[in-house]
């Protein structure tokens, strides 16, 4: 039987605004689902390092090196009935755009349907099962942090 490892993702708050930057997924993990950009933290990369780099990878978008935090980390384990079982410890960072001028493009069409602009006080759904977890929890990407 294969042994099953928790891998460590990134994920960026791309915040403009009142909103946030989200796509549709196409994947195998939370198909047709609404999510952020992110992806896998690659060995000796830092959180910030690896949101800029993903978010660069998937949509050309730069953000602004000095205001990246982080904001959250997430324990995500699949569900029982899920055919692909993951377990994901997600770091969330929240970002803004180096140029507010930029454009988002869809850099990885095999991997998403499009990148948009959504209030936080009305997302698209269905979202991303750790996203939406976050979202009814009442989690709030735009309060100020406590240490910031």
């Amino acid at each position: 039987m294969e042994k099953l490892e928790p891998r460590v993702a990134v994920v960026v708050f791309l915040v403009k605004g009142k909103t946030v930057l989200l796509g549709r997924r196409r994947s195998s993990i939370g198909d047709a689902t609404f999510a952020l950009p992110g992806g896998h933290l690659e060995f000796g990369e830092s959180f910030e390092g690896c949101a800029a780099r993903e978010l660069k990878e998937e949509t050309g978008l730069d953000i602004d090196d000095r205001k990246v935090e982080i904001l959250t980390v997430t324990n995500n384990v699949s569900l029982p009935e899920d055919p692909k079982p993951y377990h994901y410890v997600t770091v969330f960072v929240r970002a803004v755009l180096g140029d507010p001028e930029q454009v988002a493009r869809n850099l990885e069409p095999s991997k998403c349907d499009g990148w948009d602009w959504y209030e936080w006080e009305n997302l698209p759904e269905p979202l991303f099962r750790p996203l939406e977890v976050m979202v009814r929890s009442g989690f709030d990407p735009f309060l100020k942090l406590p240490l910031s």
